[in-house]
């Protein structure tokens, strides 16, 4: 019951995380909120009333509501304006495959997560073993997200960096800030209050599951305290039941 506890820990908090991932990346009013600080109209040069627009069109393109990654909006000389480049649409769209995947790995990992602790509590005698489990797989996942978190302390860049080769097969996410609006409006720093925005909301999960270890085994304690006193008691009261009446003998 340890593994399958430890197993279920880690499924649980993939499917977590990147339940994360899958509703940050849908949240257009999130997106606004980073992209106003960390990316200011001044620096961007996409006027302010536009901001809003542009994120509801970035959450509804990543999360599979809408067919085409573009904004235009009309500007004050009267004339359309086309924010996105093709390379940067492409860039995008790599984007979105990620997130897509990101969806089937969270609803995979939770459709396991929840098969393996239903099996698991179906006896009461599994429930210790399986929460004792559970603190030993937030352990591991602990230790790697505690590994990822120095690193971004230490180098932000250099983390930023490796996932980008790792996530994607070609350059197209190297953009340029004098030529491509999508790199100005998704800077290191709104990257940063994104990251920062989904620890917090990670968080969640490993104080769920740490509640969960200690009610279990703390349930597995109370059945052992109430089965050690059980022959106890029926000790004393078969004792009681077998003993002569000490006045007997003087009745007769």
């Amino acid at each position: 019951m340890r593994k399958a506890g430890a197993l279920c820990a880690v499924l649980w908090m993939l499917a977590w995380i990147t339940g994360v991932v899958w509703w940050i990346a849908g949240d257009a009013a999130g997106l606004e909120r980073d992209m106003r600080r960390a990316a200011p109209s001044p620096v961007t040069g996409l006027p302010e009333s536009e901001y809003a627009g542009v994120c509801r069109m970035t959450a509804d393109y990543l999360t599979g509501r809408a067919d085409a990654f573009q904004y235009r909006y009309t500007a004050e000389d009267g004339t359309e304006r086309v924010c996105f480049q093709e390379h940067e649409a492409v860039h995008m769209a790599d984007v979105r495959k990620l997130i897509a995947l990101d969806q089937k790995v969270c609803l995979a990992c939770a459709a396991a997560a929840l098969l393996l602790t239903v099996l698991a509590l179906r006896k009461p005698g599994n429930r210790a073993g399986f929460g004792r489990g559970i603190r030993r797989g937030m352990a591991g996942a602990g230790i790697l997200i505690l590994g990822l978190l120095l690193w971004a302390a230490v180098d932000f860049d250099g983390l930023f960096v490796t996932f980008h080769r790792t996530a994607f097969d070609n350059e197209g996410w190297l953009l340029d800030p004098r030529t491509d609006l999508l790199i100005r409006l998704m800077p290191t720093g709104f990257f940063i209050a994104l990251g920062i925005r989904g620890l917090l909301m990670t968080l969640v999960a490993p104080a769920a599951l740490t509640v969960a270890a200690w009610a279990l085994t703390r349930e597995k304690g109370n059945r052992n305290e109430v089965r050690g006193s059980l022959p106890q008691t029926g000790r004393r009261a078969e004792g009681k039941g077998n003993d002569p009446d000490p006045g007997a003998g003087n009745q007769l």
